[in-house]
């Protein structure tokens, strides 16, 4: 059974042009470990304006449990931060969520 991962990180649009500049920065850091992780099928990018705040969302989808391990460690549910994210967004959430895929397109 797949299952889908979900990461909502958000930065603020007054910080430098930040939310143009964080799709870059992700590009560069976690969507390439994405990619290189055996088991995983996919990430989608989101971005969501909401007055002087960018919001993001980030949906990846797995073939396993196991699969994500590769990517994030022994704890699943820890997010996994990268030198740099700091600059970008206003807070770190710590945690991630993860739901089975019970249908899909």
């Amino acid at each position: 059974m797949d299952i889908l991962k979900g990461w909502n990180p958000f930065c603020s649009l007054s910080i430098f042009g930040k939310p143009d500049k964080y799709p870059e920065f992700l590009e560069k850091t976690g969507l390439q470990d994405y990619r290189r992780t055996e088991g995983n099928r996919g990430v989608f990018v989101l971005r969501n304006f909401d007055g002087d705040e960018a919001h993001f969302l980030l949906i990846s989808l797995w073939a396993s449990e196991e699969a994500i391990r590769k990517f994030a460690g022994a704890d699943t549910s820890t997010a996994r931060y990268y030198p740099g994210d700091e600059e970008y967004l206003l807070e770190l959430e710590p945690t991630v969520i993860h739901y089975e895929v019970l249908f899909s397109p």
